[in-house]
């Protein structure tokens, strides 16, 4: 591999649970073994990296509240996203066996070798349906805040939009992928009209229905995969963030490390088979009139094993205009230009306090 120095490509961003700068964080030591090939290359200075706040601590495990979708409680649903701004979300009818297929088609473009994923994948250009992105979106090389971990990340519109089946078997991926995606991306949207028709009828039993506020085609799937951190590296999986979308659906294996902050400690969030683990994002706190609460969230990476999560998010039509007595009127574009000023200028995403009104 010819030598590399660090540096951004700055069409490489996407917008997923949020629009984020991804940086395009290349290293000048050289990739792995061929058994390690698919993974990012070493970042050099490990040694220099420093726990981030909290890391050394143990943080308590928090059993959130599970919600039943075959026999939902609209009370019970909508205390748990008052209160925490996330839950666990059983009887939801999507079949364990299409999850792990679709798991499995996206670790089979994750394990590709690493250069033909940064040369082929990363960035979006045309006719590419999905990007493949990793380490930090901070536009500032700042090895202590690097983000361990690597992904992909799928509008849902373009599984239609594109000769998909094509694309899949070019990269050594079932034609048939793309039938996948489409069946989950139709149960999700299921779940997700489901979950958020309730929460509306609790903040105003006479608004219409989700049709006029989410569009399926805005939904973004992403998989994440978290390599196991060695010992000499203090990296987050991910820095503490809030979701930029209405719901976040993430579907999880059984290592842990997503972490939620609660009464202002991280709080660990034990894997529980079956369910969905449903986090409450920023536009959905700013159309709720802060009835409902946006969580923080982090995920530690793990020293032992691997981490992988596949994620549905969903947002609300990009030019719907989010009008609150608590907030000035603006819609998902007016966000998304504020989250990408605030990357790249400052590296921060706290996005709903710039469109606050003034006391």
């Amino acid at each position: 591999m010819a030598s590399k120095g660090f540096g951004f490509n700055s069409s490489a961003y996407l917008y997923s649970d949020d629009p984020v700068l991804i940086s395009d964080i290349t290293s000048s030591t050289p990739a792995g073994t061929a058994a390690d090939n698919q993974y990012p290359p070493l970042l050099p200075h490990a040694s220099d990296s420093q726990p981030p706040p909290d890391a050394g601590t143990d943080p308590f495990p928090l059993e959130l509240p599970v919600i039943d979708l075959e026999n939902l409680d609209p009370g019970r649903l909508r205390d748990a996203c008052r209160s925490l701004g996330a839950f666990r979300l059983s009887g939801h009818g999507l079949q364990r066996e299409l999850s792990v297929r679709v798991r499995e088609g996206m670790r089979r473009i994750m394990d590709l070798p690493f250069e033909r994923k940064r040369d082929e994948l990363a960035g979006p250009r045309p006719g590419i349906p999905l990007v493949y992105f990793w380490g930090t979106p901070v536009p500032s090389l700042d090895l202590r805040r690097l983000n361990w971990l690597e992904g992909i990340h799928l509008p849902v519109a373009n599984i239609r939009a594109l000769d998909f089946g094509d694309w899949c078997e070019s990269l050594g991926v079932s034609s048939s992928f793309g039938a996948l995606l489409e069946e989950y991306g139709q149960h999700m949207d299921r779940i997700v009209r489901t979950v958020f028709d309730t929460l509306v009828a609790d903040l105003k039993p006479d608004e219409e229905p989700s049709e006029s506020y989410l569009r399926t085609a805005d939904a973004v799937i992403r998989f994440n995969r978290y390599p196991r951190l060695p010992e000499t590296q203090n990296f987050l999986g991910m820095d503490p963030h809030m979701d930029s979308s209405a719901l976040s659906f993430v579907d999880e294996d059984d290592v842990g490390g997503l972490q939620i902050r609660h009464q202002n400690a991280w709080v660990n969030t034990p894997p529980s088979a079956d369910t969905l683990l449903v986090l409450v994002g920023d536009l959905m706190q700013a159309f709720s009139d802060d009835e409902y609460r946006s969580v923080e969230h982090r995920v530690v990476a793990s020293g032992a094993r691997e981490r992988c999560s596949l994620c549905y998010f969903a947002y609300f039509r990009h030019d719907f205009k989010i009008r609150r007595s608590r907030y000035r009127e603006f819609c998902y574009l007016d966000y998304r230009a504020e989250l990408l000023k605030g990357i790249k200028t400052t590296g921060k995403k706290d996005v709903l306090k710039s469109f606050r009104r003034l006391a």
